[in-house]
């Protein structure tokens, strides 16, 4: 019942998955083997939803009721995907489904159990819209554009830092690409919750942590505090118009607003909510970011660009000064060669997708 009320909320009234998911959980009393059972029903219905929408309409002549639609989407991720017996699925399903409907939803269920699937095209085998499938493709090519997505669809690995900060490695590869040394100035202008910002104040480095919106500040200041760090000065400000002078700083890191295409995996509903209109309005506001924060790196300063993307349009298409140069050495990680800079995939070391820029200012 747990995770049906967290597909109801999240396939009919926009709930985000995480969130809401949060919160059943500490309503509930579940033992944590089955707090992990919700989690993976949760996740993995809302990120496989079209599959499991194509796994059940080839049984259903009219559209069912909402209700009845979430119920039998639980009903085939557990049958086709998390391995659980179908009689425990489709009877529990049954159980949960409204009364009048319970029939309908049995005969459904047992009809996917029993029936092999044919599927239409990787977009639907893969639960991604057309377009995203479409325009990874176009990207990567073929195959890695399928190896990105089916690792996408899995559960994400955990990370944990020698100070204890969980993060993804492909997140702490970016921070490590930022030249950070004792007595450095650093500007982080999208910082929070503060995982770069941490990361690299452990160099010595003073990094002042910005962030637009109050609240988002105020993360970082926990988890510097939780670190134990005094070197991350966190702060609001508006890095499309930061209030800092020109040549202030030894490095600026710009770990820009961005699709998320290369992060799908932790963020389970994403795929349903971005649009290729989103990323016409990111795009115009990441290159607003550059232009504004690159005047505000000292000569021989770098400025530092990652996106969790996997576009050239958000990364490697963006025009940078003309008195900043590439950086051609290879960072710390996986990184492939990209345009001026890298991109990591995520079947390539079961990370999320990144792609880093570094340009070095003119003396």
């Amino acid at each position: 019942m747990v995770a049906l009320r967290c597909l109801q909320r999240i396939d009919h009234e926009g709930a985000y998955a995480n969130i809401v998911l949060l919160a059943e959980l500490g309503r509930s009393k579940l033992v944590e083997r089955d707090r992990k059972f919700v989690t993976d029903l949760v996740y993995g219905t809302t990120r496989m939803r079209r599959a499991c929408d194509a796994l059940v309409d080839r049984f259903v002549a009219i559209n069912p009721s909402p209700e009845v639609r979430t119920a039998l989407r639980l009903g085939a991720y557990q049958l086709h995907f998390a391995g659980v017996p179908a009689h425990a699925a489709v009877g529990e399903t049954v159980e949960l489904a409204p009364k009048k409907a319970r029939g309908f939803v049995n005969a459904v269920l047992r009809k996917v159990a029993s029936t092999p699937m044919t599927w239409p095209n990787d977009a639907v085998r893969l639960s991604y819209p057309d377009w995203i499938v479409q325009r990874l493709t176009d990207e990567l090519g073929y195959d890695d554009a399928i190896a990105t997505l089916t690792t996408m669809n899995e559960a994400p690995s955990v990370t944990e830092r020698a100070d204890g900060y969980i993060q993804d490695l492909g997140s702490q590869w970016v921070t490590a690409a930022v030249p950070a040394l004792e007595g450095h100035v650093i500007l982080d202008v999208c910082a929070a919750p503060g995982g770069k910002a941490t990361g690299i104040a452990t160099s010595g480095a003073t990094v002042i942590a910005a962030d637009l919106q109050l609240q988002r500040v105020g993360l970082i200041t926990e988890n510097a505090a939780r670190l134990g760090t005094s070197d991350v000065l966190a702060l609001a400000a508006d890095a499309s118009n930061p209030p800092f002078p020109v040549a202030t700083f030894d490095a600026v890191l710009i770990d820009a607003p961005c699709s998320g295409l290369g992060t799908l995996r932790r963020r389970a509903d994403a795929r349903w909510r971005i649009t290729p209109s989103d990323v016409t309005d990111l795009v115009a506001l990441q290159q607003r970011m550059i232009d504004a924060c690159a005047p505000l790196v000292k000569p021989g300063g770098v400025l530092v660009y990652s996106v969790c993307t996997l576009l050239a349009v958000e990364s490697s298409q963006h025009s940078f000064p003309a008195d900043f140069d590439p950086m051609t050495d290879r960072p710390e990680g996986d990184w492939r060669p990209f345009g001026d800079g890298w991109r990591v995939l995520p079947h390539d070391a079961d990370t999320d997708g990144m792609i880093l820029l570094r340009y070095r200012k003119q003396l």
